[in-house]
């Protein structure tokens, strides 16, 4: 069953677990977007084709809230209030490490590369500036448990910025994790906050991750 927090005509906020799609992609595996959609033809006994949209898509290994849109309208305004920086979105991560300081400002440059983000410098071609705040929630023996704020959302920014200062996410592989297989890490989206497309609704919804 698909952890569904809301649902109206023009929207719906789904907790996607760990190793699951966000959106269906060539291997035809299951995905947090069919669910969906299977859920809502039930639900409004609908037949054919589902309109339904990711406002913001979260990595496989990742889990947490995803937005989506069920109108074209709705579609076109949440993805305007995101490209303003208007949807809050709140993560929770355990990095690997102690971090020295308790809060802190990340800021990087990243190119998109071959299913991996690349620390760059500013001049370099394709760079994108990429910016977080972070506050340290709890110290354990060998790990940071963190509460993030993204300033932008670009491609694996949260992975690549603490691999970048030695703090990889717990089980990230990919960006120098020395724990688990890359499948499952420890990140996940806790928070969305955002106004409502149709009725201009303050909504924010919250859920708890599933390793803090």
């Amino acid at each position: 069953m698909t952890d569904i927090l809301f649902y109206d005509n023009h929207l719906v906020i789904a907790n996607k677990p760990a190793g699951l799609l966000t959106q269906p992609d060539a291997s035809n595996q299951d995905s947090l977007e069919q669910r969906v959609k299977d859920f809502l033809k039930l639900e409004f006994h609908k037949e054919g084709a589902v309109f339904l949209h990711c406002i913001h898509r979260l990595d496989r290994p990742v889990s947490g809230l995803v937005i989506f849109a069920r109108t074209s309208k709705a579609l076109s305004r949440l993805n305007e209030q995101s490209r303003n920086l208007e949807i809050q979105r709140v993560y929770i991560a355990e990095v690997e490490g102690i971090l020295y300081h308790k809060t802190s400002r990340l800021e990087h440059f990243l190119i998109h590369g071959d299913h991996r983000a690349i620390i760059a410098k500013a001049a370099d071609e394709d760079a994108k500036k990429a910016v977080l705040h972070y506050e340290a929630l709890h110290y354990m023996p060998h790990s940071t448990l963190v509460r993030i704020e993204l300033e932008t959302g670009r491609y694996h920014q949260i992975r690549a910025q603490f691999g970048a200062i030695g703090h990889p996410i717990v089980g990230d592989k990919k960006y120098g994790s020395k724990t688990g297989d890359g499948k499952i890490i420890r990140l996940h989206c806790s928070q969305v906050a955002f106004l409502h497309p149709v009725t201009k609704e303050e909504l924010k919804f919250e859920v708890a991750s599933p390793f803090s």
